[in-house]
C-alpha cells in the first residue's frame, strides 16, 4: 500500500492493489466544487492516466457530504468583480466540464462510492464515474432550480445515465432522491448495506483482476460507439475487436481459457 504524501490536500490518494482511492477531502465546505477542488482533482486524474500500475480508481469522500456541488460562496463573491463574475463562472464552468469528462476518456474505470448527498455539480460527478456503489443513507439531487440556477451542466451526465423523464423530473423538481430510487433509475449500479466504501472496493478488486489491455479498449470503444449510429458503432467496435485479438492480453487470455489455467495478464 502507498500514501499520498500531501495529506492535507483537497484531495488524496492511496494506492493499493492496483487500486486507486481518491478521496474529496474539504468537510467545511461538504466537498464543494471549487474551482481550486475542481483544478486539485483534474490533476489527480491526469496522473493517474499514464499510470500502468493502476488499474481502477475508486472516487470517494470524507465529511458529512460526497459533494455539495460548485461552490456559491466562491461564485457569489465574483459578482463584485468588474463582469459581474462572467469571466470566472466562465472558467470555472469550462474547468468543471473538462474535469466530467477526463473521468470519460480515463483509460482507467472510476467507480463513485457514495454514502451521503451529492448534490448538482456533484450529482453530475457521480453520473460521470463509470459505475456507482450507494450506502443506505446515499441521496442525490439536482435542485438548482431552487435558487434560480437550472443544472444544464449536471444535466449532461444526467441524461446520459437515466432515461430522460427521470432526468427531467430530477432537474425540474429539485427533489432528493434516496438509494433505492436511484438504483432504480440506473444512476447507481448498487447498494451496499455496509457503506458505499466497502462495495466499490469489492468491486473495483474485481475489475482489477480482470485484463487491463481490454478494460482500456472496451471503456474507450463504450463511450465512442453510444453516441453513433448503429451500423457506424458496429464498424468502431469490429475495429476495435481486431485490435484488441492482437493484444499480448488476449493471447493469453484465449491461451489460459484453452488450457484450463488462470490467465497471467502482462497490462
Amino acid at each position: 500500500m502507498t500514501f499520498d504524501a500531501e495529506k492535507s490536500a483537497r484531495v488524496t490518494l492511496e494506492i493499493e492493489a492496483g487500486v486507486a482511492t481518491l478521496a474529496l477531502n474539504s468537510a467545511a465546505s461538504r466537498n464543494a466544487l471549487s474551482l481550486a477542488m475542481i483544478e486539485a482533482l483534474s490533476r489527480r486524474f491526469d496522473a493517474i492516466a499514464g499510470r500502468n500500475d493502476i488499474r481502477v480508481v475508486v472516487l470517494q469522500a470524507e465529511g458529512p457530504a460526497f459533494c455539495a456541488g460548485h461552490d456559491l460562496k466562491e461564485l457569489t463573491a465574483h459578482r463584485n468583480d468588474p463582469d459581474r463574475g462572467r469571466a470566472f463562472f466562465d472558467t470555472t464552468m469550462r474547468a468543471c466540464s473538462a474535469l466530467m469528462q477526463s473521468i470519460v476518456t480515463l483509460p482507467q474505470p472510476v467507480v463513485a462510492a457514495v454514502d451521503e448527498m451529492a448534490t448538482a455539480a456533484g450529482c453530475q460527478l457521480v453520473a460521470s464515474c463509470d459505475l456507482a456503489v450507494a450506502g443506505p443513507r446515499a441521496r442525490f439531487c439536482t435542485p438548482g432550480v431552487d435558487i434560480g440556477l437550472f443544472c444544464s451542466t449536471p444535466a449532461v451526465a444526467l441524461a446520459r445515465n437515466v432515461a430522460p423523464k427521470q432526468a427531467m423530473e430530477m432537474l425540474l423538481t429539485g427533489v432528493p432522491i434516496g438509494a433505492e430510487a436511484a438504483l432504480r433509475i440506473g444512476l447507481v449500479n448498487r447498494i451496499t448495506t455496509d457503506g458505499a466504501r466497502a462495495g466499490a472496493r469489492t468491486l473495483a478488486e474485481l475489475i482489477a483482476r480482470k485484463s487491463p489491455q481490454a478494460i482500456r479498449f472496451g471503456k474507450k470503444a463504450f463511450y465512442e460507439q453510444r453516441e453513433k449510429p448503429l451500423a457506424e458503432a458496429y464498424e468502431l467496435a469490429s475495429a476495435v475487436m481486431v485490435e484488441n485479438m492482437l493484444t499480448d492480453d488476449a493471447k493469453e487470455g484465449v491461451a489460459a481459457f484453452l488450457e484450463k489455467r488462470p490467465a497471467n495478464w502482462g497490462g
